[in-house]
């Protein structure tokens, strides 16, 4: 029987993002992919001029009682952007529309590159920490990771044992799995760590030389999609990390505002179990 998921994130309509991303790639996952918009936006918040951004929590209360009464049930819950009113009617949605077994994937999307998101204040990390406590599988970066725990982000110079430190603090805040990115001990490295509270284990990919937005959606959605799939934890993260890289290098220079990840679609499939 296929899968469904549910992803509760935003629409930003233009700008290769969110669920414009997640919904593509979780489908080619050959995984049912339902929507729960969190918010709708003009476009991304990053380079683009004069954004719209509509916040849809008043309708997530409303959403829940029509998948109630039609017995809408969800097999996987993956969570991006979502707004800061939106804690409570989220865990409320994922208690009331589980299947039996249902898992709970958590990308805290919040911060990077040392600071907060344009909209979010200094509460909004302890209102994510919510989010992620009983999660299943937990996708920081560095920046996140550290606001989750009440710390000031390190983005360079830290070793292995910090790093598993961070794991390990991530871990007891009650999640089962975690995925750290962004992680690099060389200079031409970029990679992944995971924890699953016994082993800690890492995956590395060339460093590329540009810097492109989205990333990190097509990164939590192939990982989701290809643990679905049946790939373990290590595998899915690996595989994200990949299909990153070659989204990356499909896209064309000039396209500064997202990652042309529909033509790493084709060898995401090819790779799929």
């Amino acid at each position: 029987m296929t899968k469904r998921l549910l992803t509760i994130q935003d629409i930003s309509c233009v700008g290769q993002c969110s669920l414009t991303v997640a919904l593509p790639v979780i489908s080619a996952c050959g995984i049912e992919t339902a929507i729960l918009p969190s918010a709708v936006l003009s476009t991304h918040t990053a380079g683009f001029k004069n954004y719209t951004f509509c916040d849809l929590t008043p309708e997530m209360e409303k959403i829940q009682k029509s998948w109630e009464e039609n017995g809408i049930k969800f097999d996987a819950f993956y969570t991006g952007y979502v707004c800061p009113d939106q804690i409570d009617p989220i865990l409320n949605i994922m208690k009331s529309c589980a299947a039996e077994g249902a898992v709970r994937i958590v990308d805290p999307v919040m911060a990077d590159n040392g600071k907060m998101y344009p909209g979010f204040g200094p509460d909004f990390p302890a209102k994510m920490r919510r989010l992620c406590e009983g999660a299943d599988y937990l996708l920081p970066n560095l920046t996140e990771a550290a606001f989750l725990l009440g710390r000031e982000p390190v983005l360079e110079g830290y070793d292995r044992a910090f790093v598993e430190e961070m794991l390990r603090a991530l871990y007891d805040i009650g999640v089962k799995n975690v995925v750290l990115t962004g992680i690099s001990f060389e200079p031409d490295q970029l990679g992944v760590a995971t924890y699953d509270g016994k082993e800690i284990c890492y995956d590395f990919n060339p460093r590329l030389k540009v810097s492109s937005h989205g990333t990190g959606d097509v990164y939590a959605s192939t990982f989701a999609g290809a643990l679905l799939r049946g790939l373990s934890l290590l595998e899915a993260a690996a595989l994200a990390a990949d299909i990153v890289c070659e989204s990356i290098n499909a896209t064309p220079d000039g396209h500064w505002y997202g990652v042309c990840f529909e033509r790493a679609l084709p060898e995401l499939t090819k790779r799929l179990p």
